[in-house]
C-alpha cells in the first residue's frame, strides 16, 4: 500500500498549491507564467469558439430566463472539473507513460484537425427539461475541456498558470466567442494553425517525457511564428484573390 499512500500525498500537495499564497504570487510576479496563461487563452479561444455557439443551441428551447442559468451552471461544472483535473494531473502527468500517451492524443488531435476536419455534430435536446439540459450541458462542457486540459500539461506543470489559464479561457469561450469566430472568418487558416500548435506542444510534452526540456522562450517564439505567420500568409492569398477577380 506505500504506493496508495505516495499517491495520496502527492495529490494532497498538488491541490496544497491551490491555496499557497507564496504559489499565487510567484505565478503573477513572474512574466513567463503571463506568457504561458496568455498562449492558453488564445489557444482555448481559437479552439473552442465554436463550442460555445454548440453550448448556446443547446439550451435555445428553454425560456430566456432560463438559458443563462442552465449555461451558467455549466460554466460552474466546467470549473469543478478543471480543479480536479488539474490536481489530478499535476501528479500523473510526472508519469512517464503519461506523457507519451497524452502526446500521442495530442497528435492524433492535430492529426483529425488537420487531416480530416472536426465535426462536433448535431445537438438534438427539445425535449429536455431545465435540468436534464443543464446536465448535457455540464457534459459538453467536459468533453469540450479535455482537449484543452492536456494541451495545457504540454505547456506548463504550475497549477495557478494552469488553473488562471483556464478559468480566463473558459470565460474568453463563453464571453467573446463571435470575436473569435469573426477571427477565423478573417483569417481561416487560423483554424488550421491552432492545430499545428497542438502538434507543437504534442511534441514538447514527448520531449520533456524523455528528459528534453524545451524552453517557454522557444515555445512562444513558435507560437507568434505559427500565428502571425498564417495571419499574413492569409491576408496575402486574400489579396492575390482579389486582385485576380478585380
Amino acid at each position: 500500500m506505500g504506493w496508495f499512500s505516495d499517491f495520496i500525498k502527492s495529490i494532497g500537495e498538488s491541490y496544497g498549491h491551490f491555496f499557497s499564497w507564496s504559489d499565487v504570487a510567484a505565478t503573477f510576479s513572474d512574466p513567463v507564467s503571463w506568457g504561458i496563461i496568455a498562449s492558453l487563452i488564445l489557444l482555448e479561444g481559437l479552439l473552442s469558439a465554436d463550442n460555445a455557439l454548440v453550448l448556446a443551441v443547446m439550451v435555445r428551447h428553454l425560456p430566456k430566463e432560463q438559458q443563462k442559468r442552465a449555461l451558467f451552471y455549466g460554466l460552474l461544472g466546467a470549473y469543478v472539473f478543471r480543479f480536479l483535473a488539474i490536481g489530478l494531473g499535476t501528479y500523473l502527468v510526472k508519469i512517464t507513460l503519461v506523457k507519451v500517451l497524452g502526446a500521442a492524443y495530442l497528435l492524433f488531435i492535430a492529426y483529425k484537425g488537420l487531416f480530416k476536419g472536426s465535426d462536433d455534430g448535431e445537438t438534438s435536446n427539445k425535449n429536455y427539461g431545465f435540468w436534464k439540459t443543464v446536465l448535457m450541458v455540464e457534459l459538453m462542457d467536459i468533453a469540450f475541456s479535455i482537449d484543452s486540459v492536456i494541451a495545457a500539461f504540454g505547456v506548463s506543470d504550475q497549477v495557478w498558470v494552469l488553473f488562471v489559464g483556464g478559468i480566463l479561457g473558459v470565460l474568453m469561450m463563453r464571453g467573446v466567442a463571435q470575436v473569435f469566430l469573426k477571427l477565423i472568418d478573417r483569417f481561416p487558416e487560423l483554424e488550421q494553425a491552432a492545430f499545428i500548435l497542438i502538434a507543437v506542444i504534442a511534441v514538447k510534452m514527448l520531449a520533456g517525457a524523455f528528459g528534453y526540456h524545451v524552453s517557454h522562450y522557444l515555445f512562444f517564439a513558435a507560437m507568434i511564428l505559427v500565428f502571425g505567420g498564417t495571419m499574413v500568409l492569409s491576408a496575402m492569398r486574400s489579396k492575390n484573390k482579389s486582385n485576380k477577380e478585380a
